[in-house]
C-alpha cells in the first residue's frame, strides 16, 4: 500500500506548535499510529491515558486495533492528541464549586460513576450532568467570586465503596485541605442570605422550568462530543426524583447535596407548598443548621468498627431478604378492612351543591360509596377505581382542614373528586389506601401501617402548640433566609420568626440526621415532587402542551390553562420508541392506548433518558446491594447508540 501524510496535533506540545506529520498507511491501526507520533515527539512521559480525537466527526478513535481504512480516515483528517482525562469545573447543589479530573472520552454515565467515586456519592444513577443556566454577571466577575476546592490530585478509587477512616473516605483523610473540602460536601451550608435568594434564577412557568430541562447532557454521549472543553463548568444534579436506601452512615455526602438540592427547590419555589409547610421547611432549615455548628459530624471510628458496621448492614439486606415471603403471607391472609362515613365533592360537576355525606367501604384498589351504612350490603351508588390516579393532599391542620384529592383516568380526560375526612386519624388512614391503591397495590400491603404512620408524623409537625410558650428568638435567626420570596413579601420579618418557632418546637428534639431525612420526606411528599416538564407537540394535535415526566408515570398538561388532562401510568406501558429520524416518541399502553410527540423545548433524547431511567430505577432491590448493572441502564437510556 501507498504512504500517505497524516496531519496530527499533539497538545502536549502548546497551542503554539504546529502539527506534526507522520508517514501512514492505510491499513496501520490507530495503536500503530500512536507508538509513531510518542516516537516522533522524542518526549519521555506516560502516555497511556492519552488517544486520538478526530475534529471534523466529533469522536474519539478509542478501539486501537482498527486501521485507518475501517476508521474511513484520509489524509484530510484534522486528528488532535490529547488525554482522555481531563480538569473540569462543577457547580454542586450546595452552590459550591470542585474543580476535578473528569473522563472526556467516555460516555457522560461513566464519567458520572467516576466523578461520584471522587466525591463519595452511592447510586451515581440518580445524578446526571447539566449545562449551567448562563448567568448575567460577567465571567471575570464570576470566576472572581467563585470559591473553587480543587480535587484534581485525589486519585480515582477502584472500588465503588470507599473505605471508611476517621469517618470520612481515605482519600478525603490525607490533609486538613482534603478533610476541609469533605466537610464542606458532607454538612449542609448555613442559610442563604435573603439577597442570594432574590438573586437566584426563578422559574416564572412550566415553560420556564420545561426550558431548564433541555440543558441535561445526554449520557450516551461523551463530554467532548458534547462541546464541554477543558476546565468546562457544568452542574451535578439529582435527576431522578427516586432515591434508594439512604442510609446516613455511608451517604453523608449524598443526603447533605440532595437537602441543598430540596432546600433551593423549595426556595425558589420549584415546587408549591402550603404557607404550614413552608414554615415548617423553614423550622427544619433552622434546626439543621444550629445542629451542624453543635455536633461534629465527623464521626471518629476505626477500621474494625466501619468492618462491623458493613457486615451487620448486609447482614440485615439478607434476613429482609429472607423474611419478606413469609410477612407477604400473613399480611395477605388478615387484610385489614376500611370503611367509614365520608364526604365527597366533584368540582367539575355545573352545580352548586358542596360536600354531600355517604358510606364508604375501601375495596382492593377502589373505594365503593353508598348511601347509609345500613345499605352498604346491596348495590353502590357508584365505584371509583384508584389504579393509576394521582393523589394529593389538601391539608391545613390548624384549620381542621383534611382533604385528599383524587385525579382519575377516564377517556375523556380527568376525573376529579374530593373526599373530605372528619379528623387527623381518619385523613392517615385513607390517605395511605389511596395512595397505595394509585400503584395498584391493596390494603394488604406490608406498607400499609408505616404509610400511615409517615402521615401521622407529617400531620403532628404542621400542629402549632397554642398553650406552650414559643423558644425566644434567636438573634441568629434570619427568617427571610428560611423562607421563599414570596413569604418574605407578605410577612415582616418578627412575624416570620414566630410561626417559624411555633412549627419549630414540633421538631426541635430531631436529631441532625433525621432532621435532614424529615425534611426530605415532607418535600417528598408535595404534590408536584419529582415533575420535570417538556414542551410537546402530540400527534393530530395543532398546539404545544406540556408532558410532565414523573418518577411512575407520564402526565399529559394544558399549556393554557394548566389542568391535567390525562395520566400514563409506566407499569402499563407496553413500549416506547423513538424515530430518530423525525424525532418523535411513540409510546404503546395496555388497553390499546397510543401516543405519539414531538419535542419543542428538549431533544426526544432527553424524554427517552427520563423514562428510561425511572424504568431502570425501578428495578433496583436491595438484594443487588450497591452493584450497578450499567449495561442494563444503557440498554434503556441510551436510544440508537445502545444498539
Amino acid at each position: 500500500m501507498a504512504d500517505w501524510d497524516l496531519s496530527v496535533t499533539v497538545e502536549e506540545l502548546g497551542s503554539e506548535a504546529p502539527a506534526l506529520s507522520i508517514s501512514v498507511t492505510s491499513d496501520l491501526h490507530i495503536g500503530g499510529v500512536i507508538l509513531k507520533l510518542v516516537e516522533k515527539t522524542q518526549i519521555k512521559r506516560d502516555w497511556s491515558d492519552h488517544a486520538l480525537w478526530w475534529e471534523q466527526k466529533q469522536q474519539w478513535l478509542l478501539r486501537t486495533s482498527w486501521t485507518l481504512e475501517k476508521c474511513e480516515i484520509h489524509a484530510d483528517a484534522s486528528l488532535v492528541f490529547m488525554p482522555q482525562h481531563k480538569p473540569l469545573r462543577l457547580g454542586l447543589p450546595n452552590g459550591a464549586t470542585v474543580r476535578l479530573q473528569a473522563c472526556f472520552s467516555g460516555p457522560v454515565f461513566r464519567t458520572l460513576l467516576g466523578i461520584c467515586r471522587i466525591l463519595n456519592i452511592r447510586h451515581p444513577e440518580e445524578l446526571s450532568l447539566l449545562r449551567p443556566l448562563e448567568e448575567k454577571k460577567k465571567k471575570k466577575e464570576r470566576d472572581a467570586l467563585d470559591e473553587v476546592y480543587d480535587l484534581t490530585e485525589v486519585p480515582l478509587a477502584s472500588v465503588s465503596q470507599a473505605c471508611l477512616y476517621n469517618g470520612m473516605p481515605a482519600h478525603f483523610a490525607d490533609s486538613p485541605q482534603t478533610e476541609a473540602v469533605y466537610r464542606m460536601l458532607s454538612v449542609p451550608q448555613p442559610a442563604p442570605a435573603p439577597e442570594l435568594i432574590s438573586k437566584q434564577y426563578r422559574a416564572a412557568s412550566v415553560v420556564d422550568k420545561a426550558h431548564i430541562n433541555s440543558r441535561w447532557l445526554d449520557s450516551s454521549r461523551s463530554l467532548l462530543q458534547q462541546g464541554v472543553q477543558e476546565n468546562g463548568r457544568l452542574w451535578l444534579r439529582f435527576k431522578y426524583s427516586t432515591f434508594y436506601n439512604l442510609e446516613p452512615l455511608y451517604d453523608a455526602v449524598r443526603l447533605a447535596q440532595l437537602y441543598e438540592q430540596a432546600r433551593w427547590a423549595v426556595l425558589l419555589e420549584d415546587v408549591d407548598c402550603t404557607e404550614e409547610e413552608m414554615m415548617l421547611f423553614g423550622a427544619l432549615q433552622y434546626h439543621i443548621s444550629k445542629r451542624s455548628l453543635s455536633e461534629p459530624q465527623t464521626v471518629t471510628s476505626n477500621a474494625a468498627m466501619d468492618d462491623l458496621e458493613t457486615a451487620l448492614l448486609s447482614l440485615e439486606v439478607k434476613l429482609d431478604g429472607d423474611s419478606n415471603t413469609a410477612n407477604d403471607m400473613l399480611d395477605n391472609m388478615a387484610a385489614p378492612e376500611l370503611s367509614d362515613y365520608l364526604k365527597i365533592f366533584r368540582p367539575k360537576r355545573l352545580t352548586l351543591k358542596g360536600y354531600k355525606q355517604y358510606w364508604f367501604k375501601f375495596q382492593d384498589t377502589g373505594i365503593s360509596y353508598f348511601k347509609s351504612k345500613e345499605e352498604s350490603v346491596g348495590e353502590p351508588i357508584q365505584q371509583i377505581h384508584l389504579k393509576g390516579c394521582e393523589v394529593a393532599p389538601d391539608v391545613n391542620v390548624a384549620g381542621q382542614k383534611f382533604l385528599i384529592r383524587l385525579l382519575i383516568p377516564a377517556p375523556e380526560g380527568m376525573t376529579e373528586v374530593y373526599l373530605r375526612c372528619e379528623n387527623e386519624e381518619q385523613y392517615a388512614h385513607w390517605m395511605a389506601a389511596c395512595r397505595l391503591a394509585s400503584t395498584g397495590r391493596s390494603l394488604a400491603d406490608s406498607s400499609f401501617q408505616s404509610e400511615i404512620q409517615s402521615i401521622r408524623s407529617f400531620l403532628a409537625m404542621q400542629k402549632t402548640h397554642g398553650n406552650s410558650s414559643v423558644p425566644a428568638a434567636d438573634d441568629a435567626i434570619n427568617p427571610h433566609s428560611l423562607v421563599s420570596p414570596r413569604y418574605q413579601k407578605k410577612y415582616k420579618a418578627k412575624q416570620l420568626t414566630q410561626r417559624i418557632l411555633e412549627a419549630y418546637q414540633n421538631v426541635a428534639q430531631l436529631s441532625w440526621n433525621d432532621a435532614l431525612l424529615r425534611f426530605l420526606q415532607i418535600w417528598q411528599a408535595l404534590p408536584d415532587f419529582g415533575l420535570s416538564y417538556v414542551v410537546v407537540r402530540f400527534k393530530g394535535s395543532r398546539k404545544d402542551e406540556v408532558l410532565g415526566i414523573a418518577p411512575n408515570r407520564l402526565i399529559r398538561i394544558d399549556l393554557g390553562v394548566g389542568d391535567v388532562v390525562r395520566t400514563w401510568r409506566y407499569n402499563n406501558m407496553r413500549q416506547w420508541n423513538v424515530n430518530w429520524d423525525i424525532r418523535q416518541v411513540a409510546i404503546e399502553f395496555d388497553g390499546n392506548v397510543n401516543i405519539a410527540f414531538s419535542c419543542v423545548t428538549a431533544d426526544c433524547k432527553i424524554v427517552h433518558e427520563f423514562i428510561g431511567g425511572y424504568i431502570f430505577m425501578s428495578t433496583r432491590t436491595k438484594e443487588q446491594g450497591d452493584a450497578l448493572n450499567q449495561e442494563l441502564f444503557h440498554k434503556l437510556t441510551g436510544g440508537h447508540e445502545a444498539l
